[in-house]
């Protein structure tokens, strides 16, 4: 009788032990997928503000470009050039060029930037 409810106890502690790990498992399945997506959103948003920041200060170092009058905004790795003064068109190429060579930059577009 004693081996029985040795065996009865260890069978319940083994079978509580599993349920716990397989409640424990599923509880925290969706917040970790939901803080995943937070952390992929942070990271976008981090590159973002990292390849406008680095794209502004590219176009305001280099000469012959008027990057004060030039606005950046990326969203995704897509970055978009534009300006309310005109540029010429050789000044345009030059904006889009120096933006392609910034790591992080899928595509530029420069529909924005007026040309002479």
């Amino acid at each position: 009788m004693k081996k029985f409810a040795i065996a009865a106890a260890t069978a319940t502690a083994l079978t509580l032990t599993m349920a716990n790990a397989a409640f424990a498992q599923q509880s925290t399945q969706a917040p970790m997928t939901l803080a995943a997506g937070e952390v992929t959103k942070a990271k976008e948003a981090t590159s973002d503000t990292w390849i406008t920041t680095k794209v502004k200060s590219d176009l305001l170092t280099e000469k012959g470009i008027p990057g004060s009058d030039i606005k950046v905004e990326t969203n995704k790795g897509v970055v978009s050039l534009s300006s309310t003064t005109a540029v010429t068109e050789s000044q345009k190429k030059m904006a889009v060029d120096i933006t392609k060579k910034i790591k992080g930059v899928k595509a530029v577009s420069a529909d924005g930037l007026k040309a002479e």
